[in-house]
């Protein structure tokens, strides 16, 4: 069995793929972290952020064990900077 679900992208992953979001099919049981594994193996440029992204789930943050569910949103959530105070 597998599930679908939408990957939201922004900053390196975004311009890694020149696209907003992504639609992925994953075998049933797979974790968040497999979406990071993915990018990573078709874009390695990515690899510099395996250690700092974060992941978030219908729009609440997740540890990279937490399991999918079909028809899940996640996102992608990579170190961020600039703007002033």
């Amino acid at each position: 069995m597998s599930i679908t679900v939408k990957v939201k992208l922004f900053a390196a992953f975004q311009d890694a793929y020149h696209v907003p979001e992504l639609r992925l099919e994953f075998p049933d049981q797979t974790s968040v972290s497999a979406i990071l594994d993915y990018c990573i193996q078709e874009h390695p440029e990515l690899e510099k952020w395996r250690t700092l992204t974060q992941f978030g789930i219908n729009l609440e943050f997740a540890s990279p064990e937490t399991l999918l569910n079909h028809g899940d949103e996640v996102v992608l959530i990579p170190p961020v900077s600039g703007g002033s105070f």
